[in-house]
């Protein structure tokens, strides 16, 4: 047991957790991170995670297993967010997990990608990005991430139509959440439609087309400063 949870807040946790394995599908991915680091020079997550500090941190530590949790944090020398994969494959699923922000300008992203699929940047498909006063929720297949809206947004040769475009691919809802405190999430994907709930209230819906690409192949938790995650759960409906 963490040291952090009592015994009526495992219990809840694990009645939640059988709860939603009930209605969510197949549970094909789980992790309480309750093992140890061999040592606390790099990166060490295990359980198939990889990270990204390697290439855009020059391989210095922005991943540590404390407490029973895993706490992702940027360093100094990175040029880009941190990112922590899991590969996973479903079409339809949903992904739970407890998770803390500490600081009013942190966020957590859940990026869902196809690796396989190059005809947007770096398998990008869709996110859900959480800060304590907003959550937003956008698809990149069709929007940003689409190599050729890309190219034209990064040459500033987007036209006003695709302008116009890319303004239908994202919504924001707004939040107020606790700093410093344990939230519960879980986002559901089913078709082409991306459900976001917090400690057991729906914060939004969002259906768009590249919601619905067929493999979600891995889930990339990006962090642009600091977040704590905990719990995490992946289940697959078809």
């Amino acid at each position: 047991m963490k040291c952090y949870l009592s015994t009526l807040s495992l219990s809840l946790l694990l009645s939640l957790a059988v709860a939603y394995g009930d209605e969510e599908g197949e549970l094909i991915f789980s992790d309480d991170f309750e093992r140890t680091e061999s040592q606390e020079e790099t990166d060490e997550p295990g359980n198939g995670w990889a990270t990204n500090s390697k290439s855009r941190a020059k391989g210095n530590k922005q991943v540590d297993l404390k407490d029973g949790a895993m706490r992702i944090f940027i360093h100094e020398e990175a040029d880009h967010g941190v990112s922590v994969k899991q590969e996973v494959a479903f079409t339809d699923g949903a992904v739970g997990m407890r998770f803390m922000l500490e600081e009013a300008r942190d966020s957590l992203g859940l990026n869902f990608a196809d690796l396989k699929f190059k005809e947007v940047h770096a398998g990008h498909l869709f996110v859900t990005k959480i800060s304590p006063r907003q959550v937003q929720l956008q698809d990149l297949k069709t929007g940003n991430m689409d190599l050729k809206i890309r190219e034209a947004r990064k040459a500033g040769t987007t036209t006003p139509e695709q302008d116009a475009m890319l303004k239908t691919k994202m919504v924001k809802f707004p939040v107020d959440l606790e700093v410093g405190e344990w939230h519960d999430l879980l986002v559901e994907i089913e078709g082409d439609q991306l459900t976001v709930s917090i400690d057991g209230k729906e914060v939004g819906q969002f259906s768009s087309e590249g919601i619905a690409h067929p493999t979600k192949r891995a889930l990339r938790l990006a962090v642009p400063r600091n977040a704590v995650v905990d719990d995490i759960q992946i289940w697959r409906k078809k």
